[in-house]
């Protein structure tokens, strides 16, 4: 834009700004700005938050701070927007602290702040744990004529669920219907969260069949909320139910759902049960994804059928899933298994030639294939390569290499 004979004028200029920082163009978009002073364009308001965000949003935090500050010495006065801007994306890279010591000033009744940018700072600092801050938010929001929201309350709502403060959370919940405000699925489904982590099913239940199906907030979320919980509590044929009753009641259970419940028939042994699983989410027309064709990859692998594994492995690259080390390491420890071990180390080579760096487990992996093997001084290749990248091995495979090297 520097090279064009006549001056942008300062719209011009913005568009051009936000241009750039939407393809995360930083260094291109502060140039840019620089022109525009060197050019005799004093940029507005606008200018700088195009610019604050785009530094933001690609954790440039000190470059934000720096700007934020150039433009209030310049005398320009942030708007909502600009503050907006500004602790959204301080929040969002949890420097919550930073936003809140930015904004605090201006709270006072300098600008009329949105919900949205309350909404962040109440989150940040929830998330931080510091749920006292969270509420003098809050309350300071009331008090500016500011009225909480929806997600104001939800907010609050997670925090109270995650940490299993579920008194605090039944009052939100009233309050909320006080004020005229009706809880979403969002708020029910936290609190269903927080139940079934805490292992109360029965009060789980209790909630989505009085509260939740009469208001028609039942949706595949409460369902595999649920039926995670029963799983994970041994309860698989009432997990099982509760997916029989989705379908009754016009629920479609979604790659969740099915993953959840073929991983627990798989480890429980029951690979017919999860045969007809994956055979119905196929005629559903759901597309398995990394996680579900990785669980039956490790399955596969540990029960010996590595000629099923690999061809599912593959399956999964045609479809245009990347495999991750999770997925590598279960095909790796099958081919270790049934000693195996070119194969298992052919893999460790193609992982890392796509990108996808070995982790402790994998390295654990081809030590001991290699070790079984008498493979010995690939294994202490392999070690050293492990070494350098930051990981120990354990002391009993290391004594049993040490050994296997000295005999």
């Amino acid at each position: 834009m520097g090279k064009l004979q006549e001056v942008p004028d300062i719209w011009a200029f913005n568009i051009y700004l936000n241009l750039l920082c939407s393809e995360n163009l930083v260094d291109k978009a502060l140039e840019e700005f620089q022109i525009m002073v060197e050019k005799g364009r004093v940029p507005d308001v606008v200018s700088y938050t195009i610019v604050i965000s785009g530094a933001c949003r690609v954790r440039r935090y000190d470059t934000a701070v720096g700007l934020w500050h150039s433009m209030i010495q310049k005398g320009l006065s942030p708007d909502n927007k600009a503050y907006r801007a500004l602790v959204l994306g301080f929040c969002d890279g949890g420097k919550v602290d930073l936003a809140y010591e930015l904004t605090a000033g201006a709270m006072t009744g300098q600008v009329e702040f949105s919900p949205s940018i309350y909404n962040a700072l109440i989150h940040g600092f929830c998330q931080s744990g510091r749920i006292d801050k969270a509420q003098a938010i809050k309350m300071f929001m009331s008090r500016n004529g500011c009225k909480p929201d929806l997600v104001t309350y939800n907010v609050l709502l997670n925090y109270c669920c995650n940490e299993l403060k579920f008194e605090e959370a039944e009052k939100l919940m009233q309050k909320m219907e006080r004020s005229g405000m009706e809880p979403d699925k969002y708020s029910y489904n936290q609190l269903l969260k927080g139940l079934c982590k805490a292992n109360r099913l029965d009060k789980a239940f209790l909630l989505k069949v009085d509260k939740m199906e009469g208001k028609g907030l039942v949706d595949v979320v409460s369902y595999n909320t649920i039926i995670n919980a029963l799983c994970k509590a041994g309860h698989t044929k009432s997990a099982y139910k509760l997916f029989e009753e989705m379908g009754q009641k016009g629920i479609a259970p979604d790659v969740v759902t099915f993953t959840i419940l073929i991983e627990v028939f798989l480890r429980e042994g029951s690979p017919n049960v999860a045969k007809k699983l994956l055979d119905q989410m196929t005629r559903m027309g759901l597309s398995l994804d990394r996680v579900l064709f990785t669980t039956i990859v490790d399955y596969l692998s540990k029960t010996g059928r590595i000629g099923m594994a690999h061809s599912i492995f593959c399956d999964m690259i045609e479809q245009g899933i990347t495999p991750d080390v999770v997925s590598y390491n279960a095909l790796i420890n099958g081919f270790c298994k049934i000693s195996r071990i070119s194969e298992a180390m052919l893999l460790y080579e193609e992982m890392q030639t796509k990108g996808c760096n070995p982790d402790e487990v994998t390295f654990k992996l081809i030590i001991g294939g290699l070790v079984k093997g008498k493979m010995l001084s690939m294994a202490c290749a392999v070690w050293d390569q492990m070494m350098e990248k930051g990981f120990t091995l354990d002391r009993d495979v290391s004594e049993i290499l040490i050994k296997a090297i000295h005999s």
